[in-house]
């Protein structure tokens, strides 16, 4: 649980902390009484056993006073008193916060520290040694998938139409495009990259002419003039069916078939334009602009957005599925491949330590400002209370011992005063 001025509070700590220090201050406190107790009945005792006694009890009453003081004066006033230079921790809170603030900043968010401390902990051969333990890879591809599946599945899509409608869509409304797309399909045809669009639409083609004879004959048919014989409308409109599948299957075939070559020469000429030519570039930056204006446009962005989201989704959360199985097989290839290559291991922790550095230069100032800024928040009183509970049964130890020492020393110098001559 949280208290009202950011302190973790855990009642039942707390309360064992009190408990704690209560025991440790009767301890304190009952040593001081019987001190006094001792002394008082040894008063008047100054020679033999009894005068050292009186004398060690005398002294222990007062390093116990003493250190009463110096403890009690960290938290608050002794006896209510308001004397000079006590109740440090009330008063003095923001100092403190200061103070720790620096000692933080200076003794650890230093570039050498954090270098050393990252090179000791070994982050990426930890984590492939982690990845290879037994289910963890799973674990990992699960947490992941899901995640994932829950991200993708609750990103509006009135959100993602207006990315579309706002942001994207008027950006390539106004980017010009031609030259881009004219180095693009330049070097799509010096990559030869379309080639295998041209082998498609060719299959498609010879695919449809097989599929559909009728069809193709009929259309020749009615182009044909109507004073030729039908008969030998058939036989033409045959043998140019069957031509065209010939002709479809010579370019499929020749690599450097002319009709290819054709395609190609017009394919390059129409990337120089789209590059070089001003009535060119003009012309297809108004058809981009109709294209994008389009209400369809938006529509058909966001059905695909729809359709790539659902597939996502739906790979993601199944189980068993290839995504799932692909990704556990990464992951632990690439744990294993980083725990083989000392190298590799290498290279990554070092850019690991560089952001750590970057982030600690970056941010390091901010970081330290939240202890100084949270102290600084936090009420006086009740700083020194919550100080007091962690803190303060070990200090008891301090008013311990300044009893039994304060009484050791009296004892010395009662005895130095015995032996030295009147």
């Amino acid at each position: 649980m949280s208290g009202p001025l950011a302190f973790a509070v855990d009642p039942a700590v707390d309360a064992r902390r009190r408990r704690d220090l209560r025991q440790m201050r009767l301890v304190a406190t009952g040593l001081l009484v019987l001190a006094a107790v001792v002394y008082v009945l040894t008063r008047g005792h100054d020679d033999g056993v009894l005068g050292f006694v009186n004398a060690g009890a005398e002294a222990s009453m007062v390093g116990a006073c003493a250190d009463w003081f110096a403890v009690t004066a960290l938290f608050r006033h002794p006896l209510g008193l308001p004397i000079p230079h006590t109740a440090l921790i009330p008063r003095k809170k923001e100092m403190l916060g200061r103070s720790l603030e620096e000692f933080v900043g200076e003794n650890f968010m230093r570039e050498d520290i954090i270098r050393e401390r990252v090179a000791d902990a070994e982050p990426t051969r930890r984590a492939a040694e982690w990845a290879l333990g037994p289910g963890h890879a799973k674990r990992l591809v699960d947490e992941v998938a899901t995640v994932g599946a829950h991200a993708l599945a609750r990103i509006p899509d009135d959100d993602v139409r207006a990315v579309i409608e706002q942001a994207v869509l008027p950006r390539l409304m106004s980017e010009p495009v031609s030259s881009l797309a004219g180095g693009l399909l330049d070097q799509v045809v010096k990559d030869d990259a379309h080639v295998g669009l041209v082998d498609l639409a060719l299959d498609e083609m010879r695919t449809w002419l097989v599929d559909h004879e009728d069809v193709f004959e009929s259309l020749i048919i009615r182009r044909a003039p109507t004073w030729v014989p039908a008969a030998l409308n058939d036989i033409v409109a045959r043998r140019i069916h069957v031509e065209a599948l010939k002709w479809v299957a010579d370019i499929r075939r020749d690599p450097d078939h002319e009709v290819r070559q054709a395609l190609d020469g017009l394919l390059v000429d129409l990337a120089h334009n789209l590059q070089h030519d001003p009535a060119t570039q003009e012309k297809a930056e108004r058809l981009k602009e109709r294209l994008l204006s389009h209400p369809q446009v938006s529509a058909t962005a966001m059905s695909l957005w729809v359709s790539a989201r659902g597939v996502a989704i739906s790979a993601l959360e199944d189980v068993d599925g290839p995504l799932r199985s692909r990704a556990l097989a990464e992951v632990v290839a690439l744990a294993e491949r980083l725990l083989a290559d000392d190298a590799l291991r290498g290279r990554i922790d070092a850019r690991i330590t560089d952001m750590a550095v970057f982030a600690v230069e970056r941010y390091g100032t901010e970081l330290t400002q939240v202890i100084s800024q949270t102290v600084d928040r936090w009420d006086g009183k009740e700083t020194a209370e919550r100080v007091e509970l962690q803190v303060g049964r070990d200090l008891q130890f301090i008013r311990i011992n300044g009893t039994l020492v304060g009484g050791l020393i009296g004892v010395l110098i009662h005895a130095v005063s015995v032996l030295l001559p009147s």
